[in-house]
């Protein structure tokens, strides 16, 4: 007799065992995790910390050569102001880029354009200029003294550290005082430079980071600066 389900015995019938998951499942299920959160944190350094982009055009030469892929700091506008001599990576203001190609359709260009996001592909910099800080608000930018030399303030800069061989420090006249809140920029290549020369200052608040390093191709590996150029220059009164 078989009391409380129980067969003669005493022992319960077990069910079948489940069977084993393969190995190539879990390390599968292990590999998405590990690539969603890789992603993930990239998308929170690019967002908030840095982000890398290819530098388009020849307006920052030869500090900075078409094709070299430059480190942007994002952080550094959040904990401090934009100074005279950084080089920064700023949104276009008014359309100083003109018309601008179409970008890649299909899925190429999403795949390209998802890669970007994430950060794993340098910002191609569609509707983003880099150029080099020469004032800041207050300042009241000049060319040229009877040298030959920017001033800032009434204080001449010496620009050999970076401007482009050969190339004036403007190749024409002009005196703009920079309103507060807002920057004057040029290329270091002042003769292949669309910049505030000819466009005028832009608010601070396009500015997206400062560059601080070329990373790619290798051989050009180096910091981005401006050494002890506008050391001189005194506050705007």
């Amino acid at each position: 007799m078989i009391e409380d389900g129980v067969p003669p015995g005493g022992q319960e019938e077990s069910e079948d065992p489940k069977p084993a998951r393969p190995r190539w499942v879990a390390l599968l299920k292990e590999t998405a995790i590990v690539v969603a959160l890789s992603l993930i944190i990239a998308t929170v350094v690019r967002i908030f910390l840095v982000q890398a982009f290819l530098i388009p055009s020849e307006s920052m030469q030869d500090t900075l050569l078409v094709g070299d892929r430059v480190m942007v700091s994002k952080i550094s506008m959040r904990f401090g102001d934009v100074e005279r001599g950084d080089v920064v990576v700023f949104e276009d203001p008014n359309n100083w880029l003109g018309a601008q190609p179409e970008s890649e359709d299909g899925v190429g260009g999403g795949i390209k354009s998802f890669f970007q996001f994430v950060g794993i592909l340098p910002d191609d910099s569609e509707g983003h200029l880099i150029k080099r800080v020469i004032g800041v608000g207050g300042d009241t930018v000049e060319c040229c003294d009877e040298d030959g030399y920017l001033t800032i303030n009434g204080v001449a800069i010496e620009e050999s550290g970076y401007l482009f061989p050969g190339d004036e420090p403007a190749q024409r006249e002009f005196t703009e005082t920079v309103p507060e809140g807002e920057l004057f920029v040029m290329g270091d290549h002042r003769s292949n430079s669309g910049d505030s020369r000819f466009h005028g200052s832009f608010s601070e608040d396009l500015v997206v980071g400062k560059a601080f390093a070329v990373v790619w191709p290798f051989s050009r590996w180096s910091g981005v600066g401006a050494g002890d150029t506008f050391d001189d220059v005194p506050p705007p009164e």
